[in-house]
């Protein structure tokens, strides 16, 4: 699994398609290969980025983490 953390935007995690995940009790299924979550703590989808961080001016550094095993 890779989290990019987009300069001044969301963190992107990369995942296979198809992939589940359980938000608030209830399972979801990825209809994309990309999960995009909010770090500016603006959106109104949080946890998922909506965007909001464009109209903020919101700041941060990018970055990289990998998780293998």
């Amino acid at each position: 699994m890779k989290l990019r953390f987009r300069e001044d935007g969301p963190i992107v995690i990369d995942l296979p398609e198809g992939s589940r995940f359980v938000l608030d009790g209830v399972e979801h299924t990825l209809e994309r290969p990309k999960l995009a979550l909010c770090r500016c703590g603006g959106s109104a989808k949080k946890p998922f980025c909506d965007g909001t961080h464009k109209r903020t001016g919101f700041r941060a550094p990018p970055g990289r983490l990998e998780v293998e095993g």
